[in-house]
């Protein structure tokens, strides 16, 4: 098939590319930077040097992949999720705007089906585990509302086109290489220096996914029938239950507790709802219908 990704040279673009390489696809890989443009040729991939903001240059971009379908992984995050706070309005913007042009050109110029990334921590459990039919958080904190407004947004796009097949995979956080939740990763270092507490009971429960079994279940959504999917593992886990393994496997000290009442002095409403409030996630649906194995989460089988 002749794939077109965008957010190409991102954490799970990297593997994504490889991965669509390996089994023969063409793939198509669109950046902004010669870094980016570089590793994606070294994977094997055609390189479209493109901002998702320029809707001519991207239109002949995509015309010229002569994409079937299109894998939209556009992301604006920084390197150290401390700074999402500032970086949020950019990564927005470009998941929007730029989203946005993707998903109307890529409707002009006859694409088959639309991959969209979605997120499988900003929901709303409505009973334990979140599955795909519960809606994302826009009653949460704030910044959480603002985040899941966003990806609301996002998937009444893919919804609402009637030309292309739409898939909407919701990941959850993704840990291992080039990601936040790795040994080198940021998280890692705030562990490390005991700035990621347990807030309250640690009640939270947070939904991983290793960085290549998300790749993996992308490459599944390629045949897969349309809807949503929460691509998650099959360990949901309060903080209170994986953060001091996380730290242990890291070789850092035991992460410290505050009360309620102290974290959302420190920092806000948002710092109490990533302790104490989130839903974790089902991946029931895509083990039936993706054949998805994802592995144990790694500090836990270490």
């Amino acid at each position: 098939m002749k794939i077109f990704v965008a957010g190409a040279s991102g954490a799970i673009g990297q593997p994504l590319i490889a991965e669509l390489v390996r089994l023969g696809h063409t793939v198509t890989g669109m950046t902004r930077s010669d870094a980016g443009a570089q590793s994606l040729a070294a994977l094997g991939a055609n390189v479209a040097r493109v901002s998702a903001f320029d809707g001519s240059e991207l239109e002949e971009a995509l015309r010229h992949s002569e994409a079937e379908i299109v894998i939209d992984e556009l992301t604006s995050l920084p390197k150290d999720p401390a700074d999402f706070p500032t970086a949020f309005p950019g990564d927005r913007k470009l998941r929007l705007e730029g989203g946005g042009n993707l998903h109307r050109i890529a409707q002009a110029c006859g694409v088959r089906r639309y991959i969209q990334q979605s997120s499988g921590f900003f929901l709303k459990a409505t009973a334990g585990l979140a599955t795909e039919s519960d809606a994302l958080a826009i009653d949460a904190s704030p910044g959480i509302a603002a985040s899941a407004q966003m990806y609301a947004e996002i998937e009444m796009r893919l919804k609402s086109s009637t030309a292309m097949e739409g898939v909407a995979l919701r990941y959850g956080f993704f840990y291992g290489p080039n990601t936040w939740y790795c040994a080198e990763g940021a998280t890692g270092q705030q562990v490390r220096d005991r700035q990621f507490p347990i807030v309250g009971g640690g009640k939270a429960v947070w939904s991983f996914v290793h960085i290549e079994d998300a790749a993996l279940a992308t490459v599944a959504a390629l045949t897969c029938p349309t809807g949503v999917y929460n691509i998650v593992d099959s360990d949901p886990l309060p903080v209170s239950g994986w953060l001091p393994k996380f730290a242990s496997w890291l070789g850092a000290p035991p992460p410290p507790h505050m009360t309620v009442e102290e974290a959302r002095a420190a920092a806000g409403e948002d710092a109490v709802y990533w302790g104490t409030r989130l839903s974790g996630a089902s991946n029931a649906k895509p083990q039936a219908t993706l054949g998805f194995k994802p592995r144990r989460l790694q500090w836990l089988a270490d």
